[in-house]
Formats: C-alpha cells, structure tokens, sequence
C-alpha cells in the first residue's frame, strides 16, 4: 500500500467531550431529546434537523436515505415527502421505520424506532403552503424515484407547472405529504474515551410509560 492509499482502519477519532448520566438524561426522552436539539441548534451545526431514515419493504429489505426533521409535535417526529417514492411505497408495504441523527460536533447519536403513519391533509397542507414557491413547484414537477432518461424532463416539468401555477393558487400535489413516526425506542449516544461510549435507552411499555436502561457500549 503506497503512503497515498487510504487506510481506511487506521481512521480513528477520540470521544472526550462529554458524558451522559441517567441523573441527566431523565424519565422522559422526548424532553431530553429537545434539549439535545437546542444544544446542536446553539452549536450552530450544519443541517441540525438532518436524519437518516431507515424502512423496509415487504421483503425485509432495508433501505436509507437521509431526510429533514420537520416538526415534533405529540412526541411524533414530522417530515415531509413524495408518497410515490420509494420510501413511500416501502412505509405502505411495512409500517415500522428508524430514524438517527448525528451530531458529530458534539459526539452524540440518537436512535429513535416506531410505528409511522401519515399526518393528517390539514397538517400537510399547512407545511406545504409555507414552503417556498420553488419547492412547490418541485413537489409538482418531480416524479420522484422513477427512472427518468435525461435532466430535460425535470427542467420541462418544473417549466410547466411553474406556468400553471403563475397566476392561481398551488394547490398540495395529492401524491405528496408528511410522515410521522410514533416512538416506542429511543436511545441516546455520547462518545466517550477509548470506545467506552455512554448508551441511555428508553422503551416504551403497553401502557404508554417509558422505561430507562443503560447498554453496554
């Protein structure tokens, strides 16, 4: 291996900014997650809402992508995309996701598991409508995840229905709307020194409650 090849199992980084405590992280991991996510917000990380989202197809076939993060509301996490995409077809044929964010900057990880659904046409219509025109636009024009044969038909289809929609209202495309993931597993990561990370976990139980444990790193 020449001196300019990479070796990728020599790359290594050192966890030593913080610590996690079960005193810390609390009886209620939405709470916590919120705190978190004002503590990445405040160290001004790049795409802070930024989370891999995880399904699975009716074959058990795992697939991930990254998506934003765009709402918490009832303890669920909101986002927003096209119902005909891959994702979309795979979240109808197996109802279950993950999602994980990382924050580098601050060593941290969450993992968050549950059942998905769609929220209602009044929430998707609200989010839509306060996207910019171009975004609209977007959701119009793209046929998302279907093979297309050149740049030219998205560059056609956004020219079309920016026409369209010049000068009457955009209505939400029917095949587009939000997502919301119901928890029932959530765990929290803080990098700690040689690999000794720190893992606090919450399950939830039949009846609703949430249930604390720590895990082995």
């Amino acid at each position: 291996m020449s001196g300019k090849d990479l070796n990728i199992a020599d790359i290594r980084q050192e966890y030593k900014l913080s610590a996690l405590d079960e005193s810390s992280a609390g009886i209620d991991p939405i709470s916590f997650f919120r705190k978190w996510f004002s503590e990445a917000e405040n160290a001004q990380i790049t795409e802070v809402n930024a989370m891999t989202l995880a399904t699975a197809d009716a074959k058990g076939i795992p697939h991930a992508r990254i998506v934003l993060l765009k709402g918490l509301e009832n303890s669920e996490f909101i986002f927003f995309t096209n119902y005909s995409s891959s994702k979309g077809r795979e979240i109808g044929e197996n109802p279950f996701a993950s999602l994980v964010f990382f924050w580098k900057e601050l060593e941290r990880q969450v993992r968050i598991e549950g059942k998905i659904e769609k929220v209602s046409a009044t929430e998707s219509d609200i989010y839509f409508n306060s996207r910019p025109k171009g975004s609209r636009i977007g959701a119009w024009a793209s046929p998302q995840s279907q093979e297309i044969t050149d740049r030219d038909i998205l560059d056609v289809n956004y020219a079309r229905y920016e026409q369209e929609f010049s000068d009457i209202e955009m209505p939400r495309p029917p095949h587009w709307g939000g997502y919301k993931i119901i928890p029932n597993y959530i765990e929290f990561w803080q990098g700690r020194a040689s690999r000794m990370h720190d893992r606090i976990t919450f399950t939830k139980n039949e009846n609703g409650d949430w249930r604390r444990a720590r895990l082995a790193p």
